[in-house]
């Protein structure tokens, strides 16, 4: 049976002191007009930890009106690429000077581990400021070769006001991913945090200021969907917006902004993704992608490897190698540096992964492992997998968002790119083989955004990461993310009396 710790977390690391519970509105940390405030609980107690601004439509209204006037008339569109870059570049050295806190209030508020947070994914999102602040002085238009006497070029200009909202599973991580780019193209902006998940980007916005990112350029307001999402998804002075997400909710941004202005989208969606482990597949490297493809962050992870494929000649050795890995993964106070999993992000999730469960059950899948919440506090579930899954269940066609694997088995290579293709879904995959020709057949084939070949996980600011299908469409990371921040204008005069076209 899996294991748990139960050590107190005080012993491991300071709690943090909670500075920022305001909406942070043109430079500023403000109440919101209604006076209203809302809980934000710690899943590792199922306690409050404080209690933050709750905007509404008339906060977003004072915000988008902070970011058009800096859009319009501030200087951050019109610096040079380079001090805009130079401002980033600080900015990321003050993330990486309070990247303990940063850590800290992301184990606190969203069940992360604490010393991944802080010896990665708190860095991984400075690196990534830093890799668009070196981009912001490379933003380059093309001369056009005209097929008549015209000169003509194209210019990048930065979109204007960006809205961008985002889920709790990745609080700072995803901050940088939509927030660098956006500042990069010279874009101002306003940023809806998860309501699960407030407290570092608000402490985000503070670093900001600190940094000299001028007033009203980032714009931070807490709250909910239905009010402060929906606000941002149909505001008429709002150019674009960049959603991380559920296919649901993405589906009603994308009709709020035909609604509304047409605004420009990019939406990163849900996902189902494959893992598909031939026959050739080192056994121990196989289980062990294997597993931490579900049980990585909990299991809360767009591109997590829900759904595991393996051909049938090695099938039942990687069930077993499945089954041990899984009894040594520790679950327990993510602030513990020997525990690997951390509680779900809330109650609600916590109840939505357990039913998943339980349909498995009832559908006729086998547990093989697992499939228990743990402890008497907090909101952990041991990591579950089940075997004897048909394509047709719900544990192997829904995003459950869990430390819950779907194991099924193939015979051919044709059997499994069927296979996983078979979803409405298509955002990551990935292929163990040592066979290169199979590698590059079934990459080809999968019908998905990103596909890792012997690796799972493989994430690097310049690699774009997005959706086919109803995953989503737009790309975070790489050059790609800059772009879809900027539009292209040409500009055509005419030439007269040139020796040559």
């Amino acid at each position: 049976m899996t294991s748990q710790c139960n050590d107190n977390s005080d012993s491991f690391v300071k709690m943090p002191t909670i500075k920022f519970t305001k909406l942070f509105i043109n430079g500023n940390f403000v109440d919101s007009i209604s006076g209203k405030t809302f809980e934000t609980i710690d899943p590792r107690t199922e306690e409050v930890i404080t209690r933050v601004a709750e905007g509404d439509k008339e906060d977003i209204d004072l915000a988008v009106k902070a970011a058009r006037k800096a859009f319009d008339h501030g200087p951050w569109p019109r610096l040079p690429g380079c001090e805009r870059g130079r401002i980033m570049m600080k900015f990321a050295d003050l993330i990486d000077e309070h990247a303990e806190e940063l850590a800290a209030l992301d184990t606190i508020d969203a069940g992360k581990l604490f010393g991944q947070g802080k010896s990665v994914g708190i860095p991984q999102a400075a690196n990534n400021l830093r890799y668009y602040a070196g981009a912001a002085d490379k933003i380059h238009g093309e001369v056009l070769k005209m097929s008549r006497e015209l000169q003509a070029y194209t210019l990048r200009e930065p979109i204007g006001v960006v809205g961008h909202i985002v889920p709790w599973n990745y609080p700072t991580t995803v901050f940088f991913a939509k927030v660098s780019p956006a500042l990069a193209a010279g874009c101002t902006m306003v940023f809806k945090p998860a309501e699960q998940t407030p407290l570092s980007a608000l402490y985000c916005a503070h670093l900001a200021k600190l940094a000299g990112i001028p007033d009203g350029v980032l714009n931070v307001v807490t709250g909910f969907g239905p009010t402060v999402g929906a606000a941002i998804s149909s505001h008429m002075d709002i150019d674009a917006v960049s959603f991380t997400g559920s296919t649901e909710v993405g589906r009603e941004i994308m009709q709020a902004a035909a609604k509304s202005n047409l605004k420009t989208l990019s939406l990163e969606l849900g996902g189902k993704s494959p893992l598909i482990i031939f026959d050739d597949a080192d056994l121990d490297k196989a289980a062990e992608l294997a597993l931490l493809g579900i049980l990585y962050n909990k299991g809360e992870i767009c591109v997590a490897s829900s759904r595991v494929f393996v051909q049938e000649g090695i099938y039942d050795e990687i069930v077993k190698k499945l089954v041990e890995k899984a009894k040594d993964w520790t679950v327990g106070d993510p602030f513990d540096p020997k525990v690997r999993q951390g509680p779900q992000v809330d109650k609600k999730q916590f109840d939505r992964i357990l039913s998943y469960i339980e349909h498995g059950k009832r559908e006729g899948a086998t547990l093989l492992t697992g499939g228990k919440p743990l402890g008497d506090k907090g909101y952990y579930i041991e990591p579950t997998i089940f075997t004897d899954v048909k394509e047709d269940m719900l544990i192997a066609k829904d995003e459950i968002f869990g430390p819950v694997m779907a194991l099924m088995k193939f015979k051919t290579i044709d059997e499994a790119i069927k296979k996983a293709n078979n979803t409405k879904y298509g955002l990551a995959a990935g292929i163990v083989t040592k066979d290169l020709d199979v590698a590059n057949t079934v990459s080809r084939s999968i019908r998905a955004g990103i596909i890792w070949i012997n690796c799972y996980f493989a994430f690097d600011q310049d690699c774009p990461l997005g959706g086919y299908k109803m995953s989503g469409f737009g790309k975070d990371f790489g050059l790609e993310a800059l772009h879809k921040y900027l539009q292209v204008k040409s500009v055509v005069t005419p030439i007269y009396n040139s020796p040559w076209l």
